[in-house]
């Protein structure tokens, strides 16, 4: 399992073997998200998903940012583990869907619905926040893929299903920078690296599956790239690299999220000062922070405080938060990720339901990139079939090849950006929780590490998460 930073985002090539007949698949994520619901089934998924983010980022946390910043969009991987359900059958299926908390096949995909109409709606033309959600899939023009798979792809997913040629369009440059190679064959090259973001705005990822073999189909590598900067407003410009198509390629599936809100109450850019803040180390650095002398959503709870942050609403029936969950002790961030993660419903219970004045005020100004290979991280929780093989990948295509295709990488990165306009992005318990009694005033200063998370609270659908150990790293 790998991780990439702004420091050294492309790992050097890794050359892969496969036994027989059997393809790759891997995943590559660099998402932006949101979800929905409307019934009480609705709400369990999420409380079901919500709970799994947790879960995630206990395991990343402790695996692979021990010692950086930490974001990723936990919604973007739910809804790319939902389309790989969606193509597979039999005890693959069944995992998937207990990993994923649904029933059926059919109440994942009305879930899936639901999310895409509701939570990924965006809501910038009546004064919200703007979220763009798209989904592509790019066909080899002789592989007929199966007519329940298609209705999925296209009726919940909304993607557009394009027929191309990947067997005649070919090219010798390999261009190994920017890697989402997906699909590979026996003795073809799996390069694995992820695009070094120099953008200064906030999230944003694109997903990408690909079928591939031995040459290279430029058209359809510059039409998916053309697509994938379109959909994310110019943040991704090249999400497949020179190479990571060619003339075995059979299906690419293509994912681009984006969120963007601003603060409802905007922090005075005249008001941010250094000030110290405590690493883990027990040292120091100076950041910028922002600091507000208005009433805040905060809520203290046993030895940690949580502060809500709310997006500017409009006319958008859905309200965004962003959570800042702040420990007591200046080192307590991995037992605070533990306790939020000990069970599900746990955020639901832990949320600040009223304003209070506030006395000292400070949250750090922040920008992190975190890249991560997942799929070590799934199988830790229990998700293992897809990635073995076994013929559990056959609702894909109406093909002999698909009994050959498994899962074998899951690549997600993510970018955020906190400042005083806002943010922008390119992923139930039987207990009683009481909240403190709250003081006529509190004081909020994260200038110690801290979880972060953006929340819809209708839905209670987690776009990202992430945590802060050092705001000066990726500024």
């Amino acid at each position: 399992m790998g991780t990439w930073r702004n420091q050294d985002p492309t790992p050097p090539p890794q050359r892969g073997s496969i036994k027989g007949s059997q393809l790759q698949l891997k995943l590559k994520l660099l998402l932006v998200s949101s979800l929905p619901t409307k019934t009480m089934d609705m709400k369990e998924v999420i409380t079901q998903q919500t709970h799994l983010s947790l879960q995630l980022t206990k395991r990343v946390l402790s695996d692979e940012a021990k010692e950086s910043n930490l974001v990723f969009s936990p919604l973007s991987i739910h809804v790319v583990l939902s389309l790989i359900a969606a193509g597979s059958s039999g005890q693959t299926l069944d995992q998937l869907l207990s990993f994923l908390g649904s029933k059926t096949i059919n109440h994942l995909n009305s879930f899936a619905s639901e999310l895409v109409s509701l939570v990924l709606a965006d809501g910038s033309v009546g004064g919200g926040p703007r979220l763009s959600f798209a989904n592509s899939v790019w066909i080899e023009k002789s592989l007929p893929i199966k007519p329940s798979f298609t209705e999925v792809v296209q009726n919940l997913y909304k993607a557009a299903a394009k027929p191309v040629d990947f067997q005649t369009k070919e090219s010798t440059k390999r261009n190994e920078e920017n890697v989402v190679v997906v699909l590979c064959l026996e003795n073809d090259h799996v390069y694995s690296g992820l695009p070094s973001l120099s953008y200064f705005t906030f999230a944003n990822r694109v997903f990408v599956i690909v079928v591939s073999g031995n040459y290279i189909a430029v058209e359809v590598t510059n039409d998916v790239n053309s697509w994938a900067e379109s959909e994310t407003g110019g943040l991704i410009k090249e999400v497949l690299p020179s190479g990571s198509v060619d003339s075995s390629t059979r299906l690419i599936l293509a994912n681009a999220l984006y969120f963007k809100g601003s603060w409802d109450e905007k922090f005075e850019a005249s008001s941010t000062k250094e000030h110290d803040f405590h690493l883990l180390d027990g040292s120091s650095v100076q950041v910028p922070f922002m600091t507000s002398e208005k009433k805040q959503y905060i809520g203290a709870f046993d030895g940690f405080k949580v502060l809500g942050l709310p997006y500017k609403q409009g006319e958008d029936k859905r309200h965004f938060f962003m959570y800042f969950y702040l420990p007591d002790a200046k080192d307590g961030l991995h037992s605070l990720v533990e306790k939020l993660g000990s069970e599900p419903g746990f955020l639901d219970h832990h949320l600040p339901r009223q304003k209070v004045a506030v006395e000292e005020f400070r949250i750090p100004k922040f920008k992190i990139t975190f890249g991560f290979e997942g799929s070590n991280v799934l199988k830790s929780l229990g998700l293992n079939l897809p990635f073995s093989g076994g013929e559990g990948l056959t609702e894909m295509v109406d093909s002999p090849v698909g009994r050959n295709l498994y899962v074998s990488g899951i690549f997600h990165k993510a970018f955020i950006e906190v400042d005083e306009e806002g943010t922008e992005a390119a992923a139930a318990t039987a207990g009683v929780v009481a909240l403190r009694s709250l003081p006529v005033t509190m004081d909020f200063v994260a200038d110690h590490p801290f979880l972060f998370l953006i929340r819809e609270g209708k839905t209670g659908a987690v776009l990202f998460i992430g945590h802060v150990l050092n705001p000066a790293q990726g500024t």
